[in-house]
């Protein structure tokens, strides 16, 4: 497989036109508030490039990365190749000497305060910090909530018990009504069907919850009447009701005051035909005005994933998968619309396809590979698989699979992953990844890598 790649490259890269290049910085004059950075281009490898006085190497694709070290105030960088010059200024800020980071103060209520939820998706959060793995639960409207305190743009909601979450202020209305009385649970009831064991609470009004994977699934209802705590549990032996310890999605929401949890049965697999009936989402990254990250020889994300995408389907539907795409041409697709897609479909995987890229302050040519995130603990068994097989289908180099809060893998209800096929900023994996048979293979290992989950 590697001989034939690199035999593939030499003949493609022996009849290519070369064009001396910068794709990054994107202008000759920037500012970019950084330590260092770098230049990402194309040029002709039989001619020597030189970036200020050091020569640089050229892939025989023609991409080239370059790091440069960015002193306070204007720096500049003459390029040039063969006879071709080009010029950049790259002004850093310099850093205010009189500068000191003053933490957000908790503020604490002498009376509590109540809200609503005012827009659907909300993050209830561990922590009062918009990012990282923090994210409890996903508020649809008009969830009622009940802070005692404030930190910079969050409100400290209260829970049962001495549990505390943080909600961010622009997620919330005020409400002037009375909605501090605790929340009463009369009873639920089953109403499984053939793919989802579906139980239906029923209460006397909305009130926060928290859903918690494992082989025993737990859901939490937070101010509730004559519970300990103020939280009534509800525990479901997700392992002994079906035929493997491994969840394939689920969801939870309020229709009307009855809360309804969904969880995906995990599918009879035929392990000779794993994908056979399989409803697979595919999300090809970016698109539209949107170009994605920019390779060394200037083709864009966009446009990579797609063909990725279509390979990926073409695959899936030969071994009897049904196939949704978030996308199927160089349309512009919002990402929470991308979800929708996947969910209206009933899709138990949603496969988000990108290519790699990084921020300044990293060296494009000591990151290489495949990575895959996922955010929910459901979804890393998957993302496992598939890594296995593209690295060892591929050759590209092990990347590690990371738990990442990206839109696309915040989604429960389908095992959801976002793979990050290679660098498009580094020019060795640049040269794979616009490589059509590289493209046609990467769709096989991921297949392979979906059907090997199933099948274990």
């Amino acid at each position: 497989m590697k001989k034939f790649l690199i035999i593939l490259l030499i003949m493609l890269f022996g009849q290519m036109v070369y064009a001396f290049d910068v794709v990054y910085p994107r202008k000759n004059i920037v500012t970019i508030n950084s330590p260092s950075s770098f230049f990402i281009g194309s040029a002709n490898p039989k001619q020597i490039l030189i970036i200020n006085g050091v020569q640089v190497k050229v892939h025989p694709s023609g991409g080239f990365a370059h790091v440069i070290m960015l002193n306070e105030g204007e720096n500049k960088f003459v390029l040039q190749s063969g006879h071709e010059l080009k010029t950049y200024i790259i002004n850093r800020p310099k850093f205010p000497s009189t500068f000191f980071y003053v933490p957000p103060k908790l503020i604490e209520y002498e009376k509590k305060k109540e809200f609503l939820t005012s827009i659907d998706n909300a993050p209830l959060r561990t922590t009062p910090v918009d990012g990282g793995i923090n994210r409890m639960s996903h508020f649809e409207k008009n969830i009622p909530l009940t802070v005692d305190a404030e930190k910079n743009n969050f409100y400290r909601v209260v829970l049962g018990g001495d549990k505390k979450a943080w909600i961010a202020k622009s997620n919330v209305k005020t409400f002037y009504g009375f909605i501090n009385s605790p929340a009463v649970i009369n009873g639920f009831e089953r109403k499984d069907d053939e793919e989802y064991f579906k139980i239906i609470f029923h209460l006397n009004k909305k009130t926060p919850y928290e859903i918690i994977e494992g082989e025993t699934f737990t859901l939490k209802f937070f101010n509730v009447k004559d519970c300990p705590d103020n939280t009534y549990i509800f525990s479901f032996p997700y392992k002994e009701n079906t035929n493997t310890p491994k969840l394939a999605g689920y969801s939870g929401s309020y229709d009307g005051n009855d809360f309804i949890l969904k969880i995906r049965k995990f599918p009879v697999v035929d392990t000779k035909h794993p994908l056979k009936n399989i409803t697979i989402a595919i999300d090809a990254g970016h698109g539209g005005k949107e170009f994605g990250a920019i390779g060394c020889c200037g083709d864009k994300e966009k446009d990579i994933t797609l063909n990725i995408a279509k390979h990926l389907q073409h695959e899936l539907k030969k071994r009897g998968a049904n196939v949704i795409m978030t996308r199927s041409d160089d349309s512009f697709v919002e990402l929470s619309e991308r979800v929708d897609i996947a969910n209206k479909n009933n899709a138990m995987f949603l496969i988000s396809i990108h290519g790699n890229s990084l921020g300044d302050q990293a060296n494009p040519n000591k990151h290489r590979g495949t990575s895959i995130y996922y955010y929910y603990n459901q979804a890393k068994p998957l993302a496992a698989n598939v890594l296995i097989e593209m690295t060892k289908q591929l050759g590209t180099k092990n990347d590690n699979i990371r738990q990442g809060s990206l839109a696309l893998v915040r989604n429960t209800n389908a095992l959801s992953i976002l793979i990050e096929v290679a660098y498009l900023i580094n020019p060795e994996d640049n040269a794979l990844l616009i490589t059509p048979h590289f493209q046609k293979q990467c769709a096989k290992a991921i297949a392979d890598g979906i059907g090997n989950f199933l099948k274990n």
